[in-house]
């Protein structure tokens, strides 16, 4: 909590005399954050392509590496449940030289486990989805296959950190698409299955368009199946990104939300805002998210929320040596 409420004043506070155009921290705070995001960075990195080299060959010391570990504590506030607190870990270790091209995966907030698609856009989880119960740790068989020429299909498998231990399995496939002109489709579509919460198909397609240098705007079409929900659920987004400066960006966007296939009705509907700033060379950030639901559960009475979220980033090409 406390050092939420430090990053907003970091964020909002004026600019340091003497600070770097990089960042927004005093020369004091930069001192304390150094040493130790370093020592994270050069473990992650170096724990990646040790493990590479160790199943794969000497080209991982070499071969371009996207493992990182990303830290987030969020904040949420709605007129329902009031304060919520909420600390999420994804940790991604790849093994590019490896015969299998795999990836290890460890995350605490698996998409399977976000909730209906009302429950993702206004970040209302279950106490039991927010827990340890929720966390993943698996590989992923990648295909580097070009997703601008074929699909690129990936498949997973591992546990969720529950007792008993809950196996699951997972197929991916990407595309993406140049259409006439500066438009550009994107589509993205999992099926999963869970021992405990069973099978749960999604697919996400993504037309858009940049409007200028600093503006890009998207129409965002989602369809999910759960079994645990046993229904149809779609929904329809329109989205404006804006790009407010070198480290700062800004997305409006209105969401519909509907439900069932055979009896279609609106199940919720919201606006928000997501405003997104590099705090600290591209290490910290800090997301405040306002959103205005109109939910069908409350005869379409307005619900305001508003979620704070700090993240770092650990990754290796991150490292600037002093």
């Amino acid at each position: 909590m406390k050092q939420i409420c430090l990053a907003v004043l970091l964020a909002i506070s004026p600019p340091v005399l003497g600070a770097d155009d990089d960042t927004d921290l005093p020369r004091w705070a930069v001192e304390r954050i150094t040493p130790v995001h370093d020592a994270v960075s050069d473990w992650v990195t170096n724990s990646s392509r040790n493990i590479d080299g160790f199943f794969g060959t000497d080209d991982s010391l070499h071969a371009e590496n996207g493992s990182y570990l990303r830290l987030s504590q969020e904040l949420e506030w709605n007129e329902s449940d009031h304060f919520t607190t909420e600390t999420a870990a994804r940790f991604r270790l790849d093994l590019p030289t490896t015969k299998d091209r795999l990836r290890l995966i460890i995350e605490s907030d698996p998409e399977e486990s976000q909730g209906t698609l009302s429950e993702q856009g206004s970040h209302r989880l279950r106490a039991d989805q927010r827990g340890t119960g929720s966390s993943v740790i698996g590989l992923n068989r990648l295909s580097g296959r070009d997703k601008t020429e074929q699909w690129d299909f990936r498949a997973g498998a591992g546990i969720k950190f529950r007792w008993p231990l809950d196996p699951y399995v997972r197929f991916t496939g990407e595309r993406l698409w140049q259409l006439d002109g500066p438009w550009q489709l994107e589509s993205y579509n999992r099926a999963s299955w869970f021992n405990e919460e069973g099978y749960s198909v999604r697919s996400k397609w993504d037309i858009g368009r940049p409007l200028d240098a600093n503006h890009h705007l998207r129409f965002i079409t989602n369809v999910q199946w759960q079994e645990e929900v046993d229904t149809l659920e779609y929904s329809e987004a329109v989205e404006l990104n804006q790009i407010l400066g070198k480290r700062s960006v800004m997305r409006y966007a209105a969401v519909v939300i509907g439900r069932s296939a055979s009896d279609p009705r609106l199940h919720d509907y919201y606006l928000l805002t997501h405003y997104r700033r590099n705090l600290h060379r591209e290490i910290l950030f800090v997301d405040l998210i306002p959103e205005l639901h109109f939910p069908r559960e409350q005869d379409y009475d307005p619900q305001f929320g508003i979620t704070l979220r700090l993240e770092v980033m650990f990754r290796g090409d991150l490292v600037r040596r002093r």
